[in-house]
């Protein structure tokens, strides 16, 4: 396996051992070791739908799935297709549960570790970097399901416990990854949402110097709060450190209906784009750090096909934004069951036909927060939202007010609840045998691929296909 450079930070760029500058350029692999409900198809967050799955199928079939789950969600495959669209950097997110249990703190599981040491040495085999990024923390860091929160409660600000298992556990990532250049870095707290503004710059302090008592050469890529879009309680920058902004587009969200255009009464197209790249990554700017965008991309939604031209002209000017700002980029996700996704389940598929029911009724209620509709629940919102218009007016709870927020405990949290057992109880009664089949539909070669996005990349990166299609049902 060729040896990679190190990556680091030299002014506003990064740069590689020789000290030519780098443009990361890749993927976030969502769902794998942090699932999350729009990528995998369960309703609610990842350790309910685990305890849910565990009952209905008994141990020796729920281990034979993640097992093979696991196996196949990265592989040659996967790292190919990347490599054939000039990508060189992939965001690895891990939930803190792959690493470490509740009921034994500070005791870590090699299990975990086992299978970050496979991805990092896949993806170097072609010539890929990873950066390891901490996607759910104890405690929660954010209010939604993807840092593994059955709650609308960030409880990590308020409890050190919570900090300090943080801590210790970049501690022993450092110290297992400190001599690989393969890894191009440390992503240590994903979307932290503080809501005083105040224990976000001071955890931040602690976690730097922990992880440099260890590890004083990777680089560090710190988001921002409030999702990873606000830098405002923050006021100089970190040696080797990076800055992350996440830079989700109005226009590509799931409500949207053309670009350009217009979304909940704002213009949207290139100018608008800019401009709120521009205000995501002011303090980089102005602290003349790198920029990386750790997290961007439209959704396109299945059920709308005709709207994916526009939605990747969305993706088009993003990336033509980023290169002329000299910013790197990671765009989400790389697989899933239909939504975000470059690589897309079979509809025709085990795991696919099993999990339908609970899907449409999924879709039906809106329980998932990212891609979901309240259309099928207005007779549920519109009574609590009149009751808040005549009770509660100015009532606008962090992070994103009131609508936001009454949606995450009505639909994401309350209706979310009894769905997830009914994902579950489809399960019921599978043996090992057919698990193994189920999961093996997260294979890319049985998967299909969205060849359109895929063509976008290719042609921003410059790169030509190198590999044959990933399938024979290839298409968008």
């Amino acid at each position: 396996m060729a040896r990679l450079p190190w990556i680091g930070v030299e002014g506003s760029r990064l740069v590689d051992e020789s000290g030519d500058e780098v443009t990361l350029a890749g993927f976030g692999l969502g769902g794998w070791l942090n699932m999350e409900d729009f990528i995998t198809g369960y309703p609610g967050n990842e350790e309910a739908m685990r305890r849910h799955l565990r009952a209905a199928m008994g141990p020796a079939a729920y281990d034979a799935f993640f097992e093979t789950f696991d196996e196949v969600f990265l592989t040659g495959a996967d790292a190919d297709l990347m490599v054939s669209m000039g990508l060189n950097s992939v965001r690895l997110p891990v939930n803190y549960r792959r690493l470490e249990r509740d009921d034994a703190p500070f005791e870590y599981l090699d299990s975990g570790f086992r299978l970050l040491d496979r991805a990092i040495d896949l993806l170097a085999s072609r010539g890929i970097h990873t950066i390891i990024d901490l996607h759910a923390a104890p405690g929660y860091q954010n209010h939604h399901w993807h840092s593994d929160n059955p709650t609308h409660q960030a409880l990590f600000w308020r409890h050190p416990h919570f900090q300090e298992r943080v801590i210790r556990l970049w501690e022993a990532i450092a110290d297992r990854y400190r001599d690989r250049p393969e890894v191009a870095g440390y992503n240590p707290l994903n979307e932290p949402a503080d809501e005083t503004g105040e224990v976000l710059p001071l955890f931040y302090e602690r976690l730097v110097a922990a992880i440099r008592g260890v590890d004083r050469r990777h680089v560090l890529f710190l988001d921002g709060n409030r999702y990873s879009t606000d830098f405002s309680c923050f006021r100089e920058p970190f040696e080797d450190a990076v800055f992350a902004a996440h830079d989700y587009a109005l226009a590509g969200n799931a409500s949207a209906t053309g670009y350009p255009g217009t979304v909940s009464g704002e213009r949207v197209d290139r100018a608008a784009l800019e401009l709120a790249f521009l205000r995501r990554t002011e303090f980089m700017r102005r602290t003349g750090t790198p920029i990386w965008i750790g997290e961007f991309g439209p959704v396109y939604p299945p059920d709308h096909p005709e709207q994916l031209g526009w939605r990747l002209d969305i993706l088009r000017d993003q990336l033509a934004i980023y290169r002329e700002h000299g910013a790197s980029w990671s765009l989400w996700t790389w697989k899933d069951v239909g939504l975000q996704g470059l690589v897309v389940a079979d509809p025709g598929s085990g795991y696919m036909r099993l999990t339908q029911p609970v899907r449409e009724l999924k879709a039906l209620l809106g329980t998932d927060s990212w891609g979901g509709s309240d259309a099928g629940v207005r007779d549920i919102l519109d009574p609590i939202d009149e009751v808040f218009d005549t009770r509660f007016p100015d009532y606008e709870p962090y992070p994103w007010g009131r609508g936001k927020h009454v949606s995450r405990l009505v639909r994401h949290i309350l209706l979310a609840e009894p769905a997830a057992e009914r994902f579950g109880a489809l399960f019921r009664g599978i043996d090992p045998s057919r698990a193994r089949q189920l999961a093996a539909a997260f294979a890319t070669p049985a998967m299909i691929v969205r060849t359109e996005l895929a063509d976008v990349l290719r042609e921003h990166q410059g790169a030509r296909e190198t590999v044959a299609r990933t399938s024979p049902r290839a298409g968008g």
